[in-house]
This record gives structure tokens, sequence and C-alpha cells, in this order.
């Protein structure tokens, strides 16, 4: 396997191939497959965001009681696998592989690189549920950390437009100023790019997905809601790049002189599409999760309703199950004195009842007939406003 010599995004330091071109060879399926290079700081990033993460998974169980076939559920190994096998996986990708290789040379491998950085990698982090973990293992810091969380500015900043328009913005911004080259020549420039392209998709992912705790939690509708407004926002991405008349980084580009492939027009076309296409594509697993989340929440609520009918059914029966009070036979008269033992008649009663006695008697018996039962839509509090009785 051919790895490329020095760091990625550094045309300078690979092999020449033409005269006046420093960079890597035409890329091929097989180059594809086979051309790796070192970042050194997002690998460093790596190792300790993953030895990070299973060091805190390894304490949580530890302190987890097993259960009946000797394993410790408490942190599902799901988890683990798609922050440190997903999300940091393709975040090796996006930096050391054939797409770190040849961002530096083509468009296309840089879109596909933004769209794995602001997308695939924050959506995998996120499920993997690091916040919860991180509370899990520290109690007192992740209390103090879910107290920020909870704060006004953090449910300000985190504001489903805001967090939308910061996924769409940053890459935008990026590719029609000066910053889209500017990685090519800073290593720092390069590293902090990457973070930048990853925090919005975070937080983006960690608010709508609602598995860690957020400052506000929104409806899986709202969320799917906003999804379709990003997909929007990266399809309107996509054709911004292909219908732009300059060439974006042409300066860069034309000084390269790169002696294979695409022309330069036709690699801004491919890579447009690969911005609009790939962008939505990569939408329909966070989807998939909504809709899953979406299905749990409304089996919860369900259980939840059926929970408060039995109670009140319930409650309901013992009510009137309940025994009268009922007299003996007996008579009394007017004037009466109840002694110990006395039993009374129905008429006795009668006879020595007022007329408001009566008339409470009647309240009293019309209180102890068994009431029909409300249906369940009319106590929750979703839908009472809409099934009042009408006048």
């Amino acid at each position: 396997m051919r790895t490329a010599l020095g760091v990625a995004g550094a045309p300078g330091l690979t092999r020449p191939l033409a005269a006046g071109y420093h960079g890597p060879p035409a890329l091929t399926v097989t180059r594809a497959l086979t051309e790796w290079t070192l970042d050194p700081w997002m690998l460093v990033l790596i190792v300790l965001l993953g030895g990070g993460y299973l060091a805190g998974v390894r304490r949580v169980r530890a302190c987890t009681p097993r259960d009946n076939t000797g394993n410790a559920a408490a942190w599902p190994v799901a988890r683990s696998i798609w922050f440190c096998g997903l999300g940091l996986g393709f975040l090796i990708i996006a930096t050391m592989s054939w797409v770190g290789v040849y961002q530096s040379a083509l468009l296309y491998p840089r879109a596909v690189q933004t769209v794995l950085l602001v997308l695939v990698v924050p959506l995998f982090l996120a499920l993997g549920r690091p916040l919860t973990l991180f509370a899990a293992v520290f109690p007192r810091a992740g209390a103090r950390l879910e107290a920020v969380i909870r704060s006004r500015p953090a449910r300000i900043l985190t504001f489903p437009a805001i967090t939308t328009l910061a996924l769409v913005a940053v890459p935008f911004v990026m590719y029609f100023t000066s910053w889209y080259t500017a990685v090519f020549h800073s290593t720092t420039a390069r590293e902090l790019t990457y973070l930048v392209l990853m925090v919005p998709g975070y937080v983006f992912f960690w608010t709508l997905l609602r598995v860690d705790p957020v400052p506000k939690e929104y409806s899986y509708a709202v969320s799917m809601w906003i999804t379709g407004a990003e997909v929007i926002g990266d399809a309107f991405f996509g054709i911004a790049v292909i219908a732009d008349q300059n060439l974006i980084g042409a300066a860069y580009f034309h000084a390269l002189a790169r002696p294979w492939g695409p022309t330069l027009a036709t690699d801004q076309v491919i890579a447009g599409g690969v911005l609009w296409i790939l962008g939505d594509l990569v939408g329909l697993p966070f989807l998939a999760a909504q809709l899953i989340h979406l299905m749990r929440e409304d089996e919860s609520d369900a259980a939840r309703i059926d929970a408060e009918l039995d109670a009140q059914q319930a409650q309901q029966a013992q009510l009137q199950a309940t025994p009268r009070a009922t007299a003996t036979p007996g008579t009394l008269t007017p004037g009466t004195t109840l002694t110990p033992g006395t039993t009374l008649t129905p008429g006795a009663l009668a006879a020595t009842a007022t007329p408001g006695d009566r008339a409470n008697e009647g309240n009293l018996s019309d209180s102890n007939e068994p009431q029909e039962p409300q249906l369940w839509w009319e106590n929750d509090p979703r839908f009472t406003s809409r099934f009042k009785p009408s006048s």
C-alpha cells in the first residue's frame, strides 16, 4: 500500500509527476483504495477522543451490576460503535484517506470531505451519546455541564433556525472566499477548518436527536421539518457551486497545473453535484434515526395514556362498588328519640323526612349514579382544546 509522503493538503511535499506539477498521481480506483496520508494533529485528536470514550465506557460498566447473562447492560455496545467505529472512522477517511490526499489537487474530493465533516462524522458522534457518558463518569462535572446546557444562552444559540443556518453558511463561506485555498498553505488553518466544519454539524444533530441532555426538547416532528430545511440548504449550496461562473480557487489551481483528470470547470461541476446529491443522501440515516425515535415516543405516549385510563377505570369501579348506607327495618314517628338498637324502615324514614331532605336525597342519588366515562383525548392536555363541547 502506497502512502503519500508529507502532511495532508500540502501538495509541495508529494512526488512530482510532470514538469511544474508537484502533487499526487492521477486518481484511479486502485489509488483511491491505496493512497493514504498522515495527519498527526487529527490522529492525536482521534486517539484522545476514542481512548477517552472507551475508558469512560469501561468505568461505567465496572460500576454497573451484571445481569443474568454476565453482561453489564449500562452502556450498549451500539453506542461505542456509533462513536468510535463510525464517527471516528469516517473522520479518519475524511482527513487521511484518498480524500485527504487529493483534496489539494481536485475540487470534488474536497467536496466529499466537506460532506463527511459537516454531516456524517457529527451524526455518528452524536449518536454515541458522549455527554451522557461524561455525566455518568463524572457526576458533579456532569451536573454543572447540564446546568450550562439548560441555560438561556444555550437555548438561544441552539435554536433550530440558528443551527441550520450555521450548518449551511459555514461551508458556503469557505467555498466562496479565500478561506478555501488558505488550508493548502497553513497547517493551522487546515486543522481549525476541520473543527469549524464539524462543530455546527454536531450541534445540529445533538439538539434534534435528543439522545443527550439538550437545552430544549423539540418534538421529532419539528426535527423532521428542520431536516427538510437543511436538505433544501444543501441543494442550494451545491447548485450555487455548479452555477458559479468564477472558478473556485482559480489562482491556486492554475498555478498547480495539474496535467491529469477533468478540467477545472468540469471538476467544479462534479464538486457541486457531490455537495448537493451526496449531502441529501447522507440525510437519510438521520431521517431514519428520527423516525425510529418518533415511533418510540409514540409508543411511550400510548403506554402512558393506557396506564392513565386503567387507573381512571379502576377508580370509577371502586366508587361504584362502595356499599350505600342502608337502614334496618323499624318504625319512627316524628319527635321520637333514637336509642341503641332501634331499627328503621324506609317508610319511617320517608315519614320523618322534610322537603329539603328529600331534595338533598335526590341530589345524592344523582351523584351516586354511574357517570359516563370520558374519551381519552378529552383528558389529554395536547388535545383538550380541540375537543371542547359545543355550547
